[in-house]
C-alpha cells in the first residue's frame, strides 16, 4: 500500500492527550447544547453546569499533560 494512502497517528503523547481533551470539550459542549436546546427553562443554567464541565475537565487534564510532555523529552 502506497505510504501516502495510509492514515498518520500522532507520534507524540501530548498530541494525543491534547486530542484526548478536545474531543472530552467537544463532546460536553455538544452534551450541553442538547440539554440546553431540550430544556428552554433552564438554559442559561445548563450552559453555566457546562463550563463548569468545561473548565473541570480543562483541569484534570493538565496532570497528564505534564507527564505526556515529559515523556516526550526524555525521548529526545
Amino acid at each position: 500500500m502506497p505510504e501516502a494512502i495510509v492514515a498518520r497517528t500522532p507520534n507524540s503523547r501530548t498530541a494525543i492527550e491534547l486530542l484526548h481533551l478536545v474531543a472530552g470539550l467537544v463532546a460536553a459542549a455538544a452534551m450541553t447544547w442538547a440539554a440546553a436546546w431540550a430544556y428552554p427553562l433552564g438554559y442559561e443554567t445548563i450552559w453555566w453546569c457546562g463550563a463548569g464541565a468545561m473548565a473541570a475537565a480543562v483541569l484534570m487534564s493538565i496532570g497528564p499533560l505534564r507527564r505526556a510532555r515529559a515523556i516526550d523529552r526524555s525521548r529526545t
